[in-house]
């Protein structure tokens, strides 16, 4: 993708000694001498000056949190501009020659700055912790430098944010950082397929908003979305192949963005119970409950392994959700009465106090096992964490909060108090549910940009301020529960703002310095020049 933007000349670092175009004159000639008169001296022309107002902060989204302002005409690509990294800063090669792509620059490589160019370069030691950078524009150049990789490319996105809103990359220095190191866009593709392309886009898009996580719910009662060598008997129509799945990933990572796998379980597990009929969860009565799985059954704790164990392989990120949530047996008056078997099994694993809720905190905690033996780190649903019983979940599962409406409702604060580690997928803000179920309405960019922030965990109200560094971030989230009341590209259309709203909101919590209708201008003109890379 080439930006497309009128380039005006640029003048020198601070402008003095450079004419400003059509006000330079030249100056009357003396009167003529006398042949016994010396002739005067000629007072010396004035040289004249380009002067500048104090710079601005370059308009992006999320909006930069610090700039230093300056007196200078900025930054512009000219002819000749090129991308080079600093000496010693050649891992930054790719967020390089990306930039350089957009810019419709050369790329120089590992050489020296020249006027008119962008520099990037790694300084470990730099202040600002993961993820932070500071741009400087000055003298005619812009040098981004960072303490690691993902910061140096989030320079690369104000740039590219700054010449598409206002021509210009402005004078002075950002320093800018992200308030939460989890920020991200949850897609539900087990209901509803989506395809690679498409995917891609979303990669695209979060990646401009400084984005860096992607989850991908691929498995549940409708749907298993994703081939599989394992158990290719649970795969659904249409689904991703392994290919294309390692094309997103690979994409995802140059963009800085961590793609979040997750099977859910013990409940949401339909398209494998259909496959593995004999594992389904049946009460006293015979009765099946739908997605549940039976963790009395050895059986089933293998199958589900099986495919944590593969696609562990398959994501590279440090992350694995394994769901957690609305499990069947626990919505019922007496779990222990309607499904004997599984209070048995929890007598008989965890001594004669325990009950269902044991079993499944266990279960909890051995998928947690198997794919932290696998490198990753795993999440859950909060409504899978259960409060003193007699197996208590590990402490290094981190919670998504999305909903108190579970029977039973915790709280957020009682999470926190745990020492817990909490993110936030609020289904009052950030749960755009297709087809609008049980009492969903699609969330709007306007009210997460006024109203949310990664505090507010459930419903309006926000927890208090000292639990602010337990609550590592947040992803807006799509379920496709009525997959057909929307096609992807209206989910796409209808997701934008809302996006937009929480990347602003994860980077900096604070009440944003834009109103809603300038925000929402200034998305416009951003988007206005987007492009495929």
């Amino acid at each position: 993708m080439v930006l497309s933007l009128t380039v005006a000349g640029c003048g020198s670092g601070d402008g003095r000694g450079t004419a400003a175009p059509g006000t330079a004159t030249t100056p009357a000639a003396p009167p003529e001498a006398s042949a016994t008169t010396p002739a005067p001296e000629a007072p010396p022309s004035p040289s004249p000056t380009r002067t500048y107002p104090l710079s601005t902060a370059p308009r992006t989204i999320p909006a930069v949190r610090d700039h230093e302002p300056a007196r200078g005409p900025g930054w512009r690509p000219r002819g000749g501009s090129a991308v080079v990294v600093a000496k010693g800063s050649g891992a930054l090669a790719d967020e390089a020659r990306l930039l350089a792509g957009e810019l419709g620059a050369a790329y120089r490589g590992e050489a020296a700055a020249r006027p008119g160019d962008v520099e990037l370069a790694l300084n470990t030691g730099q202040a600002g912790g993961p993820e932070s950078y500071t741009l400087t524009t000055r003298g005619g150049r812009v040098r981004i430098s960072a303490p690691d990789q993902a910061g140096a490319f989030y320079g690369t996105r104000t740039v590219k944010q700054a010449l598409r809103s206002g021509g210009v990359v402005p004078e002075g220095v950002v320093r800018d950082r992200p308030a939460k190191p989890q920020r991200g866009l949850n897609v539900d593709i087990a209901r509803k397929h989506f395809s690679a392309a498409w995917l891609e886009d979303r990669l695209r898009e979060m990646a401009d908003l400084k984005l860096n996580q992607l989850g991908l719910h691929f498995s549940d009662d409708q749907a298993f979305r994703i081939e599989s060598a394992s158990h290719p008997e649970v795969v659904s129509e249409p689904h991703l192949t392994k290919a294309e799945i390692r094309r997103v990933v690979a994409l995802a990572n140059r963009l800085h963005i961590s793609v979040i796998p997750e099977i859910d379980s013990p409940g949401h597990l339909g398209a494998v119970l259909r496959a593995h009929p004999r594992l389904q969860l049946r009460n006293v009565q015979g009765t099946p409950r739908q997605g549940a799985i039976d963790i009395s059954d050895p059986e089933s704790a293998r199958i589900v392994d099986d495919l944590l164990r593969e696609y562990a392989g398959l994501f590279p990120g440090p992350w694995f959700h394994i769901g957690a949530d609305e499990y069947q047996a626990l919505t019922v008056r007496d779990p222990a009465a309607s499904y004997p078997q599984l209070a048995g099994a929890a007598r008989r694993k965890y001594g004669e106090g325990a009950d269902v809720e044991d079993l499944a905190t266990g279960w909890l905690n051995d998928r947690a096992a198997v794919v932290r033996a696998a490198g990753k780190k795993a999440k859950a649903w909060n409504d899978g964490f259960f409060p003193d019983g007699a197996v208590s979940a590990h402490r290094g599962i981190e919670v998504e909060y999305w909903t108190g409406k579970e029977i039973g409702a915790r709280e957020p604060v009682e999470y926190l108090r745990e020492g817990r580690e909490v993110v936030n997928l609020n289904d009052e803000y950030l749960y755009y549910v297709l087809g609008e179920p049980n009492d969903f309405t699609y969330p709007t960019g306007r009210r997460i940009y006024q109203e949310w922030t990664p505090l507010v965990l459930r419903g309006s109200s926000a927890v208090p301020e000292r639990y602010a560094d337990r609550i590592l971030g947040g992803r807006f989230a799509v379920w496709c529960d009525l997959a057909g009341s929307q096609t992807p590209a209206q989910v796409a259309s209808g997701i934008r703002m809302p996006l937009r709203a929480t990347a602003q909101k994860l980077w900096d919590p604070a009440r944003p310095r834009l109103t809603w209708p300038a925000f929402r201008t200034l998305a416009d003109r951003l988007d206005s020049g987007a492009g495929r890379r």
